[in-house]
C-alpha cells in the first residue's frame, strides 16, 4: 500500500504513556500544598498536554503571577517522586516498531518539558525509536501550530503528508492550526464526544485500535 502520511507525530502523555491519572492527583495535590482550592479530577485532566505553566494558569486562574512558579515546583515534586510507577499502554512498542519498519518518520510533540520527556524516553525502551521530538518549553505550546511547523520544516514533510495524533483536543486543535490530518485516541485526558468538532480522521479506542488504524491506512 502506498504510504499516505511521511511523518506522524504522537502526543505523549495519555496517548503513548499512561500517564493520565497521576498528572492530575500530582496536579491536585499541588493545590493543596499551596492551600489552593483543589481542581475536579475532569478540571485536572483538562489541562494535561499543555505547557506546565499554561496549564496551571487554566487550572487556577487569578493566581498572582510570581506563585505560578511555586506551584509548578510542588507539581514536579511531586510527579518526579511517583513517575516510576508510569508505563507504556500495552502493544505501544509493538506499533511504533510496525511504523518504523513501513519508514515513516515518527516525531514526539508535547506539552511535557525537554528533561521531563527525556527522563521518560529513557525509562521506557523508547530512545532512539523517534527521530524528532519538540516539547512545550522549547517551543509555543498547544495548541499553537509551532511545534508541528518545526517538526515538518526539519523532515521537509508538508501538511498534507503529516498526522498528529492525541487524546486530548488540545492536540486536535493543534493538528487543525498547522493544516494536518489528526487522530483522536478515546483512553486519554479528554471525552471522545468532543473530539468531533475538530476534524479527526477516526477516534480509535486502544492502542490495538491504533495500530490497525495505521497500518492500514496511514
Amino acid at each position: 500500500m502506498p504510504r499516505r502520511f511521511d511523518l506522524i507525530a504522537f502526543d505523549w502523555d495519555g496517548t503513548l504513556f499512561d500517564s493520565t491519572g497521576l498528572i492530575a492527583k500530582c496536579i491536585q495535590s499541588a493545590c493543596a500544598d499551596l492551600g489552593l482550592p483543589v481542581p475536579s479530577d475532569e478540571r485536572a485532566a483538562y489541562v494535561i498536554g499543555l505547557g506546565l505553566h499554561d496549564a496551571l494558569q487554566h487550572v487556577v486562574p487569578g493566581l498572582a503571577q510570581e506563585r505560578y512558579p511555586e506551584l509548578g515546583r510542588r507539581y514536579r515534586h511531586h510527579y518526579f517522586a511517583r513517575q516510576h510507577e508510569l508505563v507504556l499502554f500495552e502493544g505501544t512498542l509493538e506499533m511504533l516498531q510496525a511504523l518504523k519498519g513501513r519508514n515513516h518518520w515518527l516525531a514526539v510533540a508535547t506539552g511535557k518539558s525537554r528533561s521531563g520527556l527525556d527522563e521518560a524516553l529513557a525509562h521506557s525502551s523508547l530512545q532512539g525509536v523517534f527521530d524528532a521530538t519538540r516539547t512545550a518549553d522549547e517551543t509555543a505550546s498547544k495548541p499553537d501550530p509551532l511545534m508541528l511547523q518545526q517538526l515538518m520544516r526539519e523532515f521537509g514533510v508538508p501538511p498534507e503528508r503529516t498526522l498528529m495524533i492525541g487524546d486530548t483536543t488540545h492536540d486536535l486543535l493543534l493538528a487543525s492550526n498547522a493544516g494536518t490530518a489528526s487522530l483522536g485516541v478515546s483512553y486519554g485526558a479528554h471525552e471522545p464526544e468532543a473530539f468531533g468538532a475538530h476534524g479527526p480522521l477516526a477516534i480509535l479506542h486502544s492502542t490495538r485500535e491504533l495500530r490497525d488504524w495505521l497500518l492500514a491506512h496511514a
